[in-house]
């Protein structure tokens, strides 16, 4: 079973991120489900959602305290949240930054994770540049497609169609597929380094 976790603050789309990761997964013919967890609900607050993908039945119903994929929405609760609790020795992190881990202060992170499952992507200027909005869910989930390979961009893209409808979902479409595209450049340069 693969668990993801996600973080962010209210307003930033967590749970509508978790959602459509879900439908993603469902789109590929496996079982998921995804679920929020709230402290105080408002926006900016941090807010946390959840995904388990499996290709079986899921049966589990608690918060995900053993992440295999952290996807970090907001760089701000790097150093005021511990979001890398529980993270699996081969686990993935997708942070949303145009920073480097060793410029945002993680550089122990990276000695101690397998550092090729380890980026940063700058999704708040992709969504403006096709949103007009600083609404980074959509592109992380394109980003996520590329780094991991666990799920299709086709079904990223069938996912935002299903939740959004008309330019909301063909800007999350381009700005997911331009995620893809940068994370795969980035995957490439890591191989040729």
């Amino acid at each position: 079973m693969l668990q993801i976790r996600i973080h962010g603050r209210g307003g930033q789309g967590v749970v509508t991120a978790a959602e459509m990761l879900s439908i993603a997964a469902f789109e590929q013919g496996r079982h998921a489900q995804a679920f929020p967890s709230f402290g105080s609900e408002r926006t900016g607050a941090p807010v946390i959602a959840f995904c388990r993908i499996d290709d079986q039945e899921i049966r589990l119903r608690e918060p995900i305290l053993s992440p295999d994929v952290l996807i970090v929405q907001d760089p701000t609760l790097l150093h005021q949240v511990d979001v890398f609790q529980g993270l699996q020795p081969d686990g993935y992190v997708l942070i949303n930054s145009k920073r480097s881990f060793h410029d945002l202060g993680l550089a122990a992170i990276e000695a101690r994770f397998r550092r090729e499952r380890l980026t940063t992507l700058p999704a708040t200027e992709i969504a403006l540049k096709h949103l007009g909005r600083p609404l980074p869910n959509a592109v992380l989930l394109g980003g996520f497609a590329a780094l991991s390979g666990l799920i299709t961009l086709d079904a990223v893209a069938h996912a935002i169609h299903l939740k959004f409808t008309g330019k909301v979902a063909d800007g999350n479409v381009a700005a997911a597929t331009e995620a893809y595209a940068y994370i795969q450049r980035e995957i490439e340069e890591l191989a040729h380094a």
